[in-house]
């Protein structure tokens, strides 16, 4: 299982542990104990998920701890152990309840300040990637209408739809899974809705003629570029935190494909005097968001 989780969802989380949502903005305010769970097949964040999904539900609330190197999940919760044991077990991936004690107040205090500030850092850069976004967009969508660029208002969309996602996500943060998760899936249709726009500029430069500018579209392609390799620097360290990071991870992702696609087809007009080369780019970074959405609409919390 192991291996074939390194297959298809990247690497095993570290050996800090993970603390979920749940007490974030809903703490429980009566933890009153904590049920240790050995999790056999919690190999990476997708079981995480699946359990951060599982018990998002139950009331009263619960805080839940994830130790995935060692498969062990603490469930800090109220007089609902049974409800939390029979969720765990009807997943799947063999949980069982090593034991249930009375919680320390300094573990659970440290189990909600960890995930207080994940909170916190989530928004911070979130709020970066969204300024920067909304910067580009502004700046590309002027330079691609001055060059004539399928290419580069291409890109400028795309940068506009990650604005909106970025905000999305930030809304979602301290919220539950679902609605992390709803996020995710709202910022993908998005997704879909701006990378149709930009496939029908491209065909209608393509009927109706264009002259871009390559030094424009090198030059500003090259902004771009610094501009999304610093949110993909930002956003690393969280981008398994959830649906909605994961989500800005792919994003951002995708925009360093599309600058460099953009950076290469203004070198191609200079050298060819064709403007086909910009008309494919723009025609890719289409593919490519819409390739984004699709992914970003399969993820599962």
């Amino acid at each position: 299982m192991a291996e074939q989780c390194r297959g298809t969802c990247g690497t095993i989380s570290t050996s800090e542990s993970y603390v979920g949502e749940a007490s974030i903005g809903n703490a429980p305010k009566n933890c009153n104990y904590v049920s240790e769970y050995r999790v056999p097949k919690m190999d990476c964040p997708s079981e995480e998920g699946m359990i951060r999904l599982a018990l998002d539900s139950v009331k009263p609330k619960v805080t839940v701890e994830f130790d995935t190197p060692n498969r062990r999940v603490r469930v800090f919760h109220g007089d609902n152990a049974t409800a939390i044991e029979t969720r765990m077990q009807a997943l799947g991936l063999g949980a069982t309840l090593e034991r249930t004690h009375p919680v320390q107040n300094s573990v659970f205090a440290r189990a909600q300040v960890l995930a207080e500030q994940t909170s916190r850092d989530e928004a911070r850069i979130l709020k970066w990637l969204l300024a920067i976004n909304a910067v580009m967009f502004g700046v590309e969508i002027t330079a691609g209408w001055l060059a004539q660029s399928t290419g580069l208002i291409a890109d400028s969309l795309d940068m506009f739809a990650d604005a909106a996602v970025y905000g999305v996500s930030l809304y979602a943060v301290g919220h539950s899974v679902r609605m992390k998760l709803r996020a995710a899936h709202l910022s993908g249709w998005l997704q879909v809705i701006l990378a149709v726009g930009a496939l029908s500029e491209v065909l209608r430069r393509f009927v109706y003629g264009s002259e871009p500018v390559s030094s424009l579209m090198m030059g500003f392609g090259f902004v771009a570029l610094v501009a999304n390799a610093w949110c993909l620097v930002l956003i690393a360290k969280n981008r398994d935190s959830g649906a909605h990071m994961k989500a800005s991870w792919i994003f951002s992702a995708n925009d360093v494909l599309a600058n460099l696609g953009v950076i290469l087809a203004g070198f191609l007009v200079a050298w060819t005097g064709s403007r086909y080369p910009d008309l494919v780019i723009g025609l890719l970074i289409g593919v490519i968001v819409l390739s984004g959405a699709r992914r970003i609409l399969q993820l599962k919390a």
